[in-house]
């Protein structure tokens, strides 16, 4: 008898055990943190380049943040890791551009396309504006109306022309903001949400909730301050996610606006600084951005026969050409290698975890932590390993009772 529940025993125990680990997002092994580990020599794998002014200087008392920690797995899959140029196998070769780092994506499924050092850490300049615009779209109403301060219209231009003491929608300042870069604007949104340190820690909240680890945002409007970080593939993701936001959305793509009266200053027209929209065929609005020290940044995104293709690049100048006609170059790129169904080199994701799978949509409030139930599933998946652990405990109880009465009848 006790050879055969002996033999029972190891035979229900690592089944039991083999559902566990497979099945258990907590007992698991975890994943190898050096598989896909960033290759080493790639130029500003922790910090963008050295500062050329003192933009970036701390100020008195207080000192510059810590470069942020560089993850063992590169978000979007292992040749994000990549330095140089990444494109699919047997593909032509990308269209030159000055841009010391690019990506193109797939603006519906996520799959990047091409890249070019995809997690090399660079300043965005006024390209932070669209992660600020991300967390405006989320606090605030657009129909909700905010007065500037007097602080607020005296900020650093490029800017808008906002009025102290008026009042403005966020729906028309959101307009000023996304279409002519207003960094006044960027402030009275800072303003309205608790101040300059509460906006910038609500922006990097928002950044490492959705995956982009090399973002830090150290002011609101994109001028440079020390710890301003992000890469290609960060603002990838900010961008694909924001357009998902319909205020978002018709913000980039709206060619001309007329900004309000306001006291004795009359209405006047404001134009998208954006000069691929209404020239690209099927633009569909975007951002650009420059400071002396991240250079030219840009992003922007165009529809073409059922597909949707984005592109980002950072610290580009702009000559031979302009910095929109290289993106418009890169963007022709990416359609040819969606029309060749060429395979992706990675995959755009919002959270740690999910490379490989479809992007949750931003607007769905479920989690994607597989131990949580979702409405689908309201009993989550850790009640049914529970559940499926009690029943093979109790097959096993039967069968060694089974074993044990059947072992007493052959003993009498």
């Amino acid at each position: 008898m006790h050879s055969a529940v002996t033999r029972s025993l190891k035979v229900l125990v690592p089944a039991v055990m083999s559902v566990l680990l497979t099945t258990s997002p907590v007992l698991a092994a975890p994943p190898s943190t050096t598989a896909n580990a960033p290759a080493s020599g790639c130029s500003n794998r922790e910090t963008p380049p050295p500062p050329i002014d003192t933009s970036e200087k701390p100020l008195p008392g207080k000192q510059a943040p810590a470069p942020l920690p560089v993850p063992a797995t590169p978000q979007g899959g292992p040749r994000m890791a990549e330095c140089d140029t990444v494109v699919p196998k047997n593909a032509l070769n990308p269209p030159e551009v000055t841009s010391a780092s690019w990506l193109l994506q797939d603006l519906d499924t996520g799959a990047v396309l091409a890249a070019k050092n995809p997690h090399a850490r660079q300043r965005p300049a006024s390209l932070i504006k669209t992660l600020l615009a991300l967390v405006v779209v989320t606090e605030l109403k657009p129909e909700q109306v905010i007065s500037p301060t007097k602080e607020d219209a005296e900020q650093e231009c490029t800017c808008v022309g906002i009025v102290a003491g008026g009042k403005y929608t966020v729906d028309q300042l959101l307009h000023g903001l996304l279409m002519h870069s207003g960094n006044d604007v960027a402030h009275t949104f800072a303003t309205a949400l608790g101040g300059v340190d509460a906006t910038l820690a609500k922006m990097n909240a928002l950044a490492a909730k959705i995956g982009a680890t090399d973002t830090r945002a150290a002011s609101p409007s994109g001028l440079d301050a020390a710890g301003m970080s992000t890469s290609a593939y960060d603002l990838s993701v900010v961008f694909h996610y924001a357009m998902k936001q319909p205020e978002f959305a018709k913000a980039v793509g709206t060619k001309e606006f007329q900004w309000p009266a306001m006291g004795e200053k009359p209405s006047f027209p404001v134009y998208n600084d954006n000069k691929l929209l209404g020239v690209y065929p099927g633009f569909l609005g975007g951002k650009t951005g420059f400071t002396d020290d991240a250079r030219h940044t840009y992003v922007g995104g165009a529809a073409r026969n059922g597909k949707r293709i984005a592109v980002v690049t950072m610290r580009g100048e702009q000559r031979p050409t302009r910095i929109v006609d290289q993106a418009s170059k890169l963007l022709d790129y990416g359609f040819a290698l969606e029309a060749s169904k060429a395979e992706p080199v990675g995959q755009i994701v919002y959270k740690s975890g999910t490379n490989g799978k479809a992007i949750p949509d931003p607007q769905d409030n479920s989690t994607p932590n597989a131990a949580v139930a979702t409405p689908e599933d309201r009993f989550g998946i850790v009640g049914w390993i529970l559940t499926l652990v009690v029943a093979l405990i109790i097959v096993a109880g039967f069968t060694i009772g089974h074993l044990r009465k059947k072992a007493a009848a052959q003993d009498s």
